[in-house]
């Protein structure tokens, strides 16, 4: 791509953003007042200069300024008629270096509810749909129809959808991909809630993805809590090329036997394949191998203990094993650490960890220790030193990399202020060291709040 034509799409890019955001705050405008009401929204600037000193290639600098906007109206109820509104548009662009810019619209709807005591949600625009786990992401339509909650605040919720799949990290559309589905939802109160889905993806001719999903929260009393979401593929992925099964399980229990001691078990196991690129190439004709077909699988179950030994403190000790590949030997993570709130009533708050992997190649051992305290009632200021670093990185617009590095040191501080109800500004100076690099990184950000 020609780098002096990116300002132009990322200029051409930002004019349908901004129009759309003009839709989106002028029909509320022109609504009735109830219907008006209730719209909040924040707007955010941030800033990240940088300076590396890399070994063997001299020193390097550079630069971006990211930009993010959001606006919505409160998640109406049943029986509640009026207008929804969505805006969450962010962009990144680079002052140095060879970076691409990006502009991402990650909301971008227009819906009402309507119907009294039977409602139904029209939603038309970019959304996530968070009933669909991970395949929740579409420009389209939504229609949904809920009842009113019962005497037992139990409430039902049955809705279908249809529309594109959204880029994640550019502006744009998956090439020649289109979704499909539907899903029901039983929820009681404001934390029980079972729902089960069925999605259908499909990539020009084939069918790229028919998955059906189901997330449950269940409360057991005030002791108990129990969730978990899973993914299981009713076709093999690709037009049947992968083996169907499941894609991910992921439990997470956690148990309050006493008022001071929390306990937490966790499990999550699945398989991770890129279902578009085999899709894409069984319609041109690529040949594919079999490391691509089977993907990888992953697994990892472990347990966390935290107590509360007196008020303000809190101090845990978990353990799990991971497995990143069904060929892997498993590996041990054990962790330690806790964290203390004005300490002997100085207002100071300290947090601590210790991490420790066992890998086949060696120990991976990660420390944080963080320090911070409130000055007046507008600021808060704190110092931070971590070892063991994991980065992430990203690769391309689609993706991205987790690079670790075991023998890295950072320091930083970092601090925010409140200016009245509605702006807070926030700095932070980070220094990082390892056996190659030295990076000193200075961040800002300064935000506003509407309502």
């Amino acid at each position: 791509m020609d780098d002096t034509k990116k300002p132009v799409v990322a200029s051409g890019a930002l004019r349908r953003i901004a129009r759309l955001a003009g839709v989106l705050l002028i029909v509320p405008a022109i609504a009735t007042p109830q219907n008006a009401a209730g719209i909040s929204g924040r707007v955010s600037v941030h800033t990240d200069a940088a300076r590396r000193d890399v070994e063997g290639l001299g020193p390097q600098s550079e630069a971006v300024v990211t930009t993010a906007a959001t606006f919505e109206t409160p998640e109406r109820e049943s029986a509640s008629n009026g207008l929804e509104i969505g805006l969450d548009v962010r962009q990144s662009r680079w002052l140095t270096g060879a970076h691409p810019d990006r502009l991402s619209l990650y909301t971008g709807f227009v819906g009402a509810r309507v119907g009294g005591e039977t409602g139904v949600r029209v939603r038309a625009g970019h959304m996530w749909l968070p009933d669909l786990g991970t395949i929740g992401n579409l420009a389209g339509a939504l229609v949904e129809i809920a009842q009113r909650p019962s005497s037992t605040k139990t409430r039902v919720r049955v809705g279908g959808f249809i529309g594109l799949e959204p880029k994640s990290f550019d502006v744009g559309y998956a090439p020649d991909v289109r979704k499909g589905g539907v899903y029901a939802a039983i929820q009681r109160g404001y934390l029980q809630r079972h729902v089960i889905g069925y999605a259908r993806v499909q990539q020009g001719s084939m069918t790229e993805r028919s998955v059906l999903s189901t997330t449950n929260f269940l409360p057991m009393g005030r002791a108990v809590n129990v969730y978990q979401a899973a993914e299981y593929e009713v076709r093999g992925p690709a037009q049947g090329v992968a083996q169907r099964g499941l894609s991910y399980f992921l439990a997470n229990v956690r148990v309050s036997p006493a008022s001071r001691l929390e306990l937490l078990g966790t499990y999550n196991r699945g398989r991770a394949l890129d279902a578009r690129q085999l899709t894409a190439d069984l319609l041109t004709g690529r040949s594919l191998t079999q490391q691509a077909v089977e993907g990888l699988t992953y697994e990892s179950a472990g347990g966390r203990v935290t107590v509360q030994p007196v008020r303000s403190v809190h101090v845990y000790a978990s353990y799990a094993r991971d497995r990143n590949n069904r060929d892997d030997a498993p590996t041990a993570r054990v962790t330690f650490g806790g964290q203390a709130g004005d300490v002997m009533k100085t207002g100071v708050d300290v947090a601590v960890s210790d991490a420790r992997i066992e890998h086949s190649t060696g120990p991976y051992h990660s420390r944080y220790v963080s320090v911070g305290r409130g000055i007046g009632r507008a600021a808060y200021a704190s110092v931070d030193y971590s070892t063991s670093l994991s980065v992430i990185r990203f690769a391309q617009l689609d993706g991205v990399i987790i690079e670790t590095r075991p023998r890295t040191r950072r320091w930083s501080g970092s601090t925010s202020i409140n200016v009245g109800r509605t702006v807070s500004l926030l700095f932070t100076l980070d220094r990082t060291t390892d056996d190659t690099v030295r990076d000193m990184r200075v961040l800002s950000g300064l935000s506003y709040r509407i309502r």
